[in-house]
């Protein structure tokens, strides 16, 4: 386990821009619904336990709390547990998966994609009426 920690840590804290990066890659709630059924994607659900039990979490969502301790190593060890899979996050309405993705491209990372309005915003997960756990 302290290899793997280690080396999502490695891949996390990658410093440099990424020349010529594209925009924010996002997709329609009902996109990453398919995918994270398919198994094409990892949806994670980056938003606290409160806003969980408010709302429910996104059927087949990992949770991940980005303001919980470890958040960055922890996604990284997700990602090397799911090699070529996109990685997917979704928050509240999208701003907080929006900067984390673009803080994190900066790092190099650039399989990385937020889901449009996230879980509350207009055109959402549940404005989108898509399963909820």
């Amino acid at each position: 386990m302290r290899r793997r920690t280690v080396l999502a840590g490695m891949i996390a804290l990658a410093t440099g821009p990424v020349r010529g990066q594209s925009p924010i890659s996002s997709l329609p709630p009902r996109e990453a619904h398919d995918g994270a059924k398919a198994g094409r994607i990892v949806l994670i659900d980056i938003r606290s336990s409160d806003e969980w039990a408010d709302t429910g979490v996104p059927r087949g969502a990992v949770r991940l709390d980005a303001d919980g301790s470890g958040f960055e190593v922890r996604l990284a060890g997700i990602r090397l547990d799911n090699p070529g899979k996109r990685i997917v996050l979704i928050d509240r309405s999208g701003g907080q998966a929006n900067a984390i993705q673009q803080k994190l491209a900066g790092r190099g990372w650039r399989d990385l994609a937020i889901v449009r309005g996230g879980m509350l915003g207009s055109g959402g997960w549940l404005a989108e009426k898509l399963p909820v756990e």
